[in-house]
């Protein structure tokens, strides 16, 4: 789980990244016909920083990271796909890919569902085959 929690972090931070460099690009004069560089930043920003918590959550043990890094993940599918195709740039499309996939395959093994259910486990003979459930 540590491992999809640093990969979700790391595309975090790269959105952000790219919020920045957006936002610079657009103070420094460059303007783009097709979409305002401050409100492409701010959305790479917002979104950015979300997957960045979330990533960040696994990596501290938190298991509501786990939720973001999935959504990320699935969103980022059909990205990854528009890169290989449509816009017929692999060198980016290949990666996206191969990273959403082996995250979403750390996330749903068997070790991490054990993880993730651990909490709600019974904690020994006294529990009497109850399940309680902690918060």
């Amino acid at each position: 789980m540590r491992v999809a929690g640093a990969v979700t972090a790391l595309e975090g931070a790269i959105a952000v990244i790219v919020a920045v460099v957006l936002a610079i690009r657009e103070a420094g004069g460059h303007r783009e016909a097709a979409i305002s560089g401050y409100g492409t930043a701010a959305w790479f920003g917002i979104i950015g920083a979300g997957v960045l918590v979330g990533g960040i959550a696994l990596l501290t043990g938190r298991r509501w990271g786990r939720a973001i890094a999935v959504v990320a993940q699935i969103l980022l599918l059909p990205v990854a796909y528009a890169l290989l195709t449509d816009s017929h740039q692999p060198w980016f499309g290949i990666p996206l890919a191969i990273a959403a996939l082996a995250v979403l395959v750390l996330i749903f093994s068997p070790a991490s569902t054990r993880w993730l259910v651990g909490e709600y486990e019974p904690e020994g003979p006294e529990a009497g085959g109850r399940r309680p459930r902690k918060r």
